[in-house]
């Protein structure tokens, strides 16, 4: 971002600083002619109303803090902070020197204690002290830095490597249970852990900062913010020991990690502060008697005795499980976006938009750099090269690589309809093309690609898709999916041309993790749970019982693959109940302003109302879902199907009579049912296909529904089904728009005369609309991206969402002389890919949103080193 000129009445005169809240300049107030720090506010932050709105009003309770020692905040400008501008260096910067002298670290020890002491009183708690957050002017004056700031700002870090323990882990609801605030080397326990905090966070925070002064070195460390977090949870402080006394005693009750015992007050801390004793003198070096070797001898010789290894006894214990949570994105315009964990643990690559097309997004674990990576548009379905500095993706029906530090994007080859891929230390890369039909490899540097399973050959229709390739070898895990489910799972299949072994029955994607022992595990959903379970790779075979790594984890829409990833390191990123998250249909106007909730909350997905506006089917759950009907009236819901296998939407009859929808029992299978909507008698199956079929919609004239339909060759098109009276044919789907592109979601005009529809013909998804049957010519309706065509009951307003996920109306004329668009015009956005609905009249829309006071997006939950816990369950040998 360039730096602007001047920021209100502040002139910027020259850049202080970078950090995860923002870039820092040194300003001039030209009304009161006074030097000032003006904090810049990231983009994604400052261009968020309701973030800003949240950042001025807990910006507003800090600038009450009239302290000598607290910098002070003057004002809230458009996008900016302005501060205090305060000389001299940072406390981290004076410990990068080595131990502050203790005559000298005593004094800025109480001053910080002050600062906080004054703060508590007013109720507010710092949640981020540490180093760089205190400085010491030139005449010895501390002054505590971005005060509160922790819970106010949701921060943006700058792109790039950062320390792990000192990385900002901010998050949306610091104090929710289970989300994390702060930064990692600074947190208490309670903090580590996701709990909530009070007051006495800051008193374990302080401890640490008065520890380093006298040491000169960090108390936490580690290369991974894993690692600090597991040492804040596990480790015992250690207190210096050239300390006085009384100031080891403090440092043991600003440190104790029962909360309880913890110093309840840092006022205790500011008056022992006051009147110190003399240091403590240096403890003679630890005497050696001889005698004590008896001892130690004959220990070894019963350790020996029992066949214990010393060497075993002592080595090193295996790092701890630490879960925390993670928001990913706060507003991510997939509902069920995948993402992938980076091979180091240390990223996840995230396809969704944002306020614009599709792209990846990297999300880096121990800090809050959440970046789009340019030259992506359009990108699904990431996967990581083998050393975590690569991504590889599938856009505009080729497989593409890009290096995540920046650069032009390369095309590898031809992939219509990507499904996931896995990327070897060799450079072979294994990916699935299509939705259907065999895997396929290519060079990491691109070529042709060769098929590596059999899928093609086979005497019934498979899909194989999202291969992970176990680590150090030629083989990789995939998903199959079939007809029949004896022949349907998880299979270990190779690139020597073995034949594929099945491993696991269950529909799920799965990846193969190795703990520091060697011990392999395979990773994998299994109903609404993420399992382990051990695995040897060379044998092919499982052994002991699966175990439960995380509960109630969704799946990517209807996709089988699980919303979680796992990294070969040991790390686990789940999307808890993503799949069935939370939602209200909330009638809005065309502003988007909330009018009635016609539901309550619940996992409701895909929905249609009824032509006379009285009645909703409804697509409710998450794996296993059904079809409910509510009435908008009396606000009766009752369930409309009992399988558990509702696919897609369902669809009201012109008349309100009759609801079509479809159901999915395996992967590769789909069937079109009709029911009466009064359940006055059982449903009649239509049709039953070997391709995945979607409904969207019945012609107002009840002659034909208009579904997309997979295609091996050309991958989604679209079809329509005679729903009239065909004089005793069969009832055979039409062709409607079929190429080498991919055609969905149409919607019938209200005169049934054109269908409004979705190509990504010309590489992002657009809007048509042709006349029915497909004739004559068609026109382009949004002028850049654009999904989910609807149309005004009155034929004369035609909707649909751009790839920045707003509601765009365009004025229509359609009649017997043809049909003319006009200019779209923006309503509003509708959060998430989700689907909406017009009324008959245009005022109001029908839309899925989260509860009021609830993230549209969940957080991840991040488990680290979860193979410990596994090993803790096995017999000792």
């Amino acid at each position: 971002m360039n730096p602007p000129q001047t920021i209100a009445h502040y002139r910027i005169v020259s850049k202080l600083g970078e950090g995860g809240m923002g870039a820092v300049y040194r300003a001039t107030d030209t009304k009161l002619n006074r030097d000032v720090a003006i904090k810049v506010l990231p983009d994604s932050f400052a261009n968020d109303p309701d973030r800003l709105a949240r950042f001025t009003r807990e910006a507003q309770v800090l600038a009450s803090l009239n302290h000598p020692n607290i910098a002070a905040i003057y004002g809230v400008e458009d996008r900016a902070l302005v501060l205090e501008l305060v000389e001299g260096p940072t406390l981290a910067e004076r410990i990068a020197q080595g131990p502050i002298p203790i005559g000298d670290a005593l004094p800025i020890a109480r001053q910080i204690a002050e600062a906080l002491e004054y703060a508590h009183e007013k109720g507010i708690i710092h949640r981020d002290l540490k180093p760089a957050n205190v400085k010491v002017t030139p005449d010895g004056r501390v002054k505590v830095l971005d005060f509160g700031l922790a819970k106010a700002l949701v921060a943006q870090a700058p792109a790039g490597e950062s320390d792990a323990a000192s990385s900002p882990t901010l998050t949306m609801r610091a104090t929710a249970v289970g989300m994390i605030l702060g930064t990692a080397g600074y947190m208490s326990p309670e903090q580590a852990k996701g709990k909530p905090v009070d007051r006495r966070a800051d008193i374990w925070s302080f401890g640490v900062l008065l520890a380093e002064m006298l040491t000169g070195r960090a108390m936490y460390s580690g290369e991974t913010v894993g690692e600090v977090l597991a040492a804040v949870i596990m480790k015992e402080p250690a207190i210096p020991e050239s300390a006085p006394p009384d100031i080891r005693q403090l440092l043991r009750r600003c440190l104790d990690r029962d909360v309880s015992r913890r110093l309840q007050a840092i006022g205790e801390a500011r008056i022992a502060l006051e009147n110190p004793a003399a240091p403590a003198p240096a403890p003679p070096p630890p005497s050696k008697p001889r005698r004590a070797i008896l001892p130690w001898a004959v220990a070894a010789a019963a350790l020996l005795a029992t066949g214990v290894s010393l060497t075993r006894s002592h080595s090193a214990p295996p790092p701890p499980v630490v879960r925390f949570q993670l928001p990913l994105l706060d507003r991510a315009a997939a509902e069920y976006p995948i993402f992938e964990l980076s091979p180091d643990g240390r990223y996840l690559a995230l396809a969704a938009s944002i306020d614009g097309p599709a792209q990846i997004w990297v999300r880096a674990i121990d800090s809050t750099d959440v970046r789009a990576v340019a030259g992506t548009e359009g990108a699904s379905y990431p996967f990581w090269s083998p050393d975590s500095s690569s991504l590889a993706f599938f856009t505009q029906g080729k497989l593409k690589k890009i290096a995540v530090s920046g650069g032009a994007a390369q095309v590898l080859c031809d992939a219509p309809d990507g499904r996931g891929g896995t990327w070897s230390a060799d450079g072979v890369i294994v990916f699935a093309p299509k939705d259907s039909g065999p895997l396929f490899r290519v060079a990491s540097s691109g070529g042709a690609p060769v098929a590596v399973t059999a899928a093609a050959s086979s005497g019934q229709r498979e899909v194989e898709r999202y291969p992970s390739f176990i680590t150090g070898a030629g083989r990789f895990l995939y998903l199959q999916a079939t007809n029949s489910p004896e022949t349907s799972g998880v299979y270990l299949g190779s690139l020597d041309g073995a034949p594929p072994v099945r491993v696991l029955a269950d529909m799920t994607s799965a990846y193969y993790t190795a703990d520091a022992s060697g011990k392999g595990w395979i990773v994998f959903r299994r109903e609404s749970s993420v399992m382990a379970q051990p695995f040897d790779p060379s044998s092919a075979r499982l052994s002991g019982e699966a175990v439960q790594l995380a509960a109630s984890v969704g799946q990517a829409g209807n996709t089988n693959r699980g919303a979680f990833s796992a990294s070969a390191n040991g790390s686990l990123a789940v999307w808890p109940n993503f799949g069935g998250a939370r939602r209200q249909l909330v009638w809005v106007d065309r502003g988007g302003r909330r009018l009635d909730a016609v539901t309550k909350p619940s996992p409701v997905l895909d929905f249609e109302i009824s032509p006379d506006e009285k009645r909703l089917v409804m697509r409710i759950g998450g794996a296993r879902s059904d079809f409910w009907l509510q009435d908008l009236e009396r606000g009766a819901l009752s369930r409309f199907t009992f399988t558990e296998h509702a696919d897609g939407r369902a669809l009201w009859s012109p008349d309100g009579r009759t609801i079509v929808y479809t159901e999915r029992p395996s992967s590769v299978l789909s069937r079109l049912y009709r029911k009466p909507a009064d359940s006055s008698s059982k449903e009649e199956m239509l049709i039953e296909s070997d391709h995945q079929i979607s409904l969207r919609d019945w012609s107002p004239d009840g002659k034909y529904l208009v579904f997309r339909r997979q295609n091996n060759a050309t991958a989604q098109d679209l079809f329509l089904f005679p729903m009239g009276d065909t004089g005793g044919a069969a009832r055979t789907p039409i062709a409607y728009q079929t190429s080498s592109a991919n055609e969905y979601r149409g919607s019938f005009s209200p005169d049934s005369r054109w269908i409004a529809y979705t190509s990504d013909e010309s590489s992002e998804p657009r809007v048509y609309v042709q006349a029915v049957p497909a004739s004559g010519p068609k026109w382009q309706i949004s002028t850049a991206g654009g999904d989910y065509a609807s149309w005004r009951r009155d034929g004369r307003e035609l909707y649909y969402l751009s790839s920045g996920h707003k509601l765009m109306a365009v004025p229509v004329e359609a009649g017997p002389g043809g049909f003319r668009p006009g200019t779209p015009q923006e309503l509003f956005e509708v959060p998430g890919q989700s689907d909406y609905q017009p009324s008959a009249d245009g005022r109001r829309f029908l839309v899925r949103l989260a509860p009021e006071g609830e993230p549209s997006v969940p957080p991840l939950e991040i488990i680290l080193n979860w193979p410990s816990s596994l090993r803790k369950r096995e017999p000792a040998p």
